[in-house]
Order: structure tokens, then sequence, then C-alpha cells
């Protein structure tokens, strides 16, 4: 079974403070609020209609490991569509909107729909929904950043974010690069689940005239267990016509997710 995008959860770094500093690639960073920092990472958001990329996926649970082909197109807002191949051969697809998710493989005949609450529960977390999915693939914030209150400083040549006040099941952390202000890292923790999950974004692209992330590694974090998934794009494409193929075939097994 191919499950393309885990969302769990990871811990938070300790917040220092400094002035304003040059970094170790040129870039000159001024000490920016919290606030500024924010609207740029809006400002610079990926602006476009519909996406559609050639990606490599590669999973490991510590159990299986898997590095499959994809292909990987979006219309923003509205559905996240994957088809997972190997050898050429199509394995599995999956269809995400903001009501529900759906997907079948090939392998052992199954198949999955359901909405958030199930997923959610699944991966360790009460808050996943379809935008928080859209954004990870995007290097944007999961969260809205502009629905709470953050301290900002200058941490390892990017903009650090930190809550002033958490939320009841997260603790948080932001990491956001001074020049594109794209995310650089991502850091979710839920203490009482003892499930951490940070999402790291290896470099960015242009596309267009805009940035795009190149990789996107995820590392979560449950008890003693640690998955790992990279996102690689090898080809991204936007605002071109897509489609979303999308039908369970007959006799498949429907699963429940525990």
């Amino acid at each position: 079974m191919y499950r393309i995008f885990y969302v769990l959860c990871l811990s938070l770094l300790l917040l220092s403070s400094c002035k304003g500093s040059k970094t170790a690639t040129g870039i000159k960073m001024k000490k920016l609020s919290a606030q500024k920092v924010i609207a740029n990472h809006y400002n610079n958001a990926f602006n476009f209609t519909t996406l559609h990329a050639k990606i490599k996926v590669r999973y490991d649970d510590g159990k299986n490991s898997y590095s499959p082909s994809a292909t990987l197109r979006i219309e923003k807002d509205k559905a996240i569509w994957i088809s997972v191949k190997m050898l050429g051969i199509t394995l599995a697809k999956v269809l995400i909107t903001p009501e529900k998710v759906s997907y079948y493989e090939k392998i052992e005949n199954t198949y999955f729909e359901g909405d958030f609450s199930m997923l959610s529960e699944w991966l360790g977390t009460k808050e996943l929904d379809y935008q928080k999915i859209q954004q990870m693939l995007l290097g944007q914030a999961l969260f809205n950043l502009r629905d709470d209150r953050y301290e900002a400083a200058i941490v390892e040549e990017t903009y650090q974010l930190q809550p002033k006040t958490e939320l009841a099941l997260f603790e948080r952390l932001f990491r956001i690069h001074p020049d594109s202000f794209k995310m650089s890292t991502q850091h979710i923790k839920q203490t009482a689940e003892n499930r951490m999950l940070t999402i790291s974004y290896n470099g960015y692209q242009k596309i267009g005239n805009q940035d795009f992330p190149k990789e996107i590694n995820i590392e979560a974090l449950q008890k003693d267990q640690k998955t790992t998934i990279s996102i690689i794009y090898k080809m991204v494409d936007y605002n071109a016509q897509v489609s979303f193929p999308f039908k369970i075939p007959s006799g498949y097994k429907e699963v429940t997710i525990q």
C-alpha cells in the first residue's frame, strides 16, 4: 500500500535571538518583526491555478521501504491527485479533496474512502485537512501564521517563528528562508501523544519567476517508530489543463484505518 503524504508530528527547537547578520551564503539578514516575516511569507506564496509535476517518492518506516515515481496534479484549493508507478506500471492512485481522501492500490486490490477525521486519527493529528497537505507541497506553513502572535529571531541563517501562546494540542516552530521567505523547516510536536514531525525543504527552484520546492523531507516519530518520506520534484509545470481520472475498480476490498 502506498500512503504518499503523511502528516504526523515533531519537536520544538530552542528559540534564541540575535541582531541582523550576514549568512554564510552572503545573504544580508535584517532583524524583522514577526509580522513582517509572515507578510513576506504569504506575499511570496506560489501563485498558480493548476499544477502538474513528476515526482520521486522515497518511503521508509523501518520495516518497509519504497521508492516509486509518481505524477502529482493539483487544482488549487479543489483537488490533489497522485498516480504512483513502478517500472512504468500504475500501482496506486490517490485523490484528495477538501471533503475526503480516496485511494486504491493494485498490489492487494484494496481501497479507502473517508473524511479527514479518520485519516487524521490514523496519522496522529486532529488538525489534518486539505489545506495543510496542499501548503506542505508548496513550501508554505501548515498552519495559518496570521491566526496567532509569534516571536521572531534569526537562527541558523533563517527567520525563526515561535508562537507566543501554544495551541492546546500542538507545539510549533517555523524557520523561513531570508531570500525567498519560503519554509526552511516546520516543527510540530504533540507531547501528550508522544508524536513529533519535522518537514524540511532541501532547496528551491525557479518555476517561471517563482520559488518552488526541489525536495521535501519528512521525518515523523511516534513513540519508538520512525517514518521518513522524501518527495523530489523532477519536473514542474503550472497553469496547464489537468485532469483527475479516478475510479475505484470493481471487486476491490475496502480497508479500515485504525
